[in-house]
């Protein structure tokens, strides 16, 4: 497995490759939310079923449009996430009608966060797209936190892990329905 610093996995990503990176909590899996075959690829690494749905991340809500129905939203709905980002909030938003099975799963929505950690920050501006994000770890097992438990379990199954440090966050975000303000998660 390679590691590499966020500015050289670029061309790996966009070939399908998947990577584990840090986040604000723990070390993600991640790819190219329009490449279905690498996502099939993550959820394959991560042993997930493919109807839980996936998080994309983002550094700004721009990214996200492609993949969001905005317009099921009423301002208030959006000016509530828009209080809430950059940070470890998930917001579970509609999609838009093509968005890929293999991201939003059996529901007629998404995950989407805008993060605050450089590190996402600068590969979602990189790739000028948002990035799947799933914790790096088995289905059901504890999420990697060190770069060395990504050694250990990943090697031989995925391209690359970027190098870099974990933010200040000890949970997982907090996830929020964005219709009805319910949380489904709390994180914090």
């Amino acid at each position: 497995m390679l590691q590499l610093h966020p500015s050289d996995v670029k061309d790996i990503i966009l070939q399908g490759g998947v990577i584990a990176y840090p986040t604000e909590a723990v070390y993600g899996l991640g790819c190219d939310p329009d490449n279905d075959t690498a996502i099939q690829k993550l959820l394959a690494v991560k042993q997930r079923p493919w109807q839980k749905g996936l998080i994309l991340v983002a550094s700004d809500f721009q990214q996200l449009l492609a993949y969001v129905d905005e317009s099921q939203l009423t301002a208030e709905q959006l000016e509530f996430a828009f209080s809430k980002w950059p940070g470890p909030f998930t917001f579970v938003m509609p999609i838009k009608a093509h968005v890929s099975k293999y991201l939003c799963g059996e529901f007629d929505s998404i995950a989407v966060r805008v993060s605050a950690h450089t590190g996402v920050q600068a590969l979602c501006r990189m790739l000028n797209k948002p990035l799947v994000s799933t914790s790096a770890n088995l289905a059901g097992e504890d999420p990697a936190l060190t770069a060395a438990e990504i050694l250990a379990d990943f090697t031989g199954k995925i391209d690359a892990l970027v190098l870099g440090e974990l933010g200040e966050q000890r949970q997982p975000s907090t996830i929020i329905d964005a219709r009805s303000g319910k949380i489904l998660r709390n994180g914090q």
